[in-house]
């Protein structure tokens, strides 16, 4: 299927590793031109020299998503090298350290960086013929994991930003919505670290997963582009989720 995303403009945060990056090379696959930013600027340099042999213009940054000055900036500078903003895709997470720190370093770069995010690219967003907010979320904001810290509440907290921003938006014809991934297995990544260094908790949960595997960065990074290009233009307010039935609820 041609999801019609030749020269649209999207923007990934922590766009070089793990779902981030998966989530910038399928645009750049589809011929989208693609805004990535990180905090590693040497791993910034190397993704977007790896989307530019894609064919498709690409532009990336060192940015830390806490800075709310320098996001803006980010964004500002990705509209004017891809020569506007079609889609913004909020993917950095502050992780889940433990005491007022870790929820501090959660609200700045979950949910206030999403905030900030979003006010910067509006006014572009406003001028596109397919604009597009996609927000990553997690089953963890859906069902109880592990402890009550910090990533799954704002994670949560996201997925009710997102509905009702999709509302609000959408009458400037702007779509919002919501990926909320399961456990996705990345070399390197936080699963990965836990296969090596916490075996019995990564089986415990690998059990629990009726599909029997963990999912790909790949496969959560296809949903995302589908939700952002012109073939999901009447899907709005929705939060998809992709955990291989690991979340017990019913999707109604």
């Amino acid at each position: 299927m041609d999801l019609q995303l030749k020269g649209q403009k999207a923007l990934i945060t922590g766009g070089t590793k793990g779902i981030g990056r998966a989530i910038a090379e399928t645009f750049a696959d589809e011929g989208a031109n693609v805004s990535i930013c990180a905090r590693n600027q040497a791993e910034v340099e190397a993704a977007v020299a790896a989307l530019q042999a894609k064919g498709v213009t690409a532009f990336g940054q060192s940015v830390d998503i806490g800075d709310g000055d320098a996001l803006k900036a980010w964004i500002e500078a990705s509209a004017e090298a891809l020569g506007g903003i079609d889609c913004v895709v909020s993917n950095v997470s502050g992780g889940n350290a433990p005491g007022e720190a870790g929820w501090r370093a959660n609200f700045e770069h979950d949910m206030l960086g999403t905030v900030r995010c979003v006010q910067a690219a509006m006014p572009y967003l406003e001028n596109s013929d397919n604009g597009s907010i996609v927000m990553i979320s997690t089953t963890a904001a859906l069902e109880k994991f592990i402890s009550a810290g910090p990533y799954n509440a704002m994670k949560a907290a996201l997925l009710n930003y997102s509905g009702a921003l999709s509302q609000d938006v959408a009458p400037k014809g702007i779509r919002v919505n919501a990926v909320s991934p399961g456990p996705i297995y990345v070399k390197g990544g936080s699963w990965g670290f836990i296969k090596e260094k916490m075996t019995p908790f990564y089986d415990a949960t690998l059990a629990q997963i009726p599909l029997g595997r963990m999912g790909s960065a790949e496969e959560v990074a296809a949903q995302v582009v589908f939700l952002a290009s012109p073939r999901a233009g009447f899907t709005t307010g929705t939060n998809v989720v992709i955990d291989g039935g690991i979340t017990k609820r019913i999707q109604y």
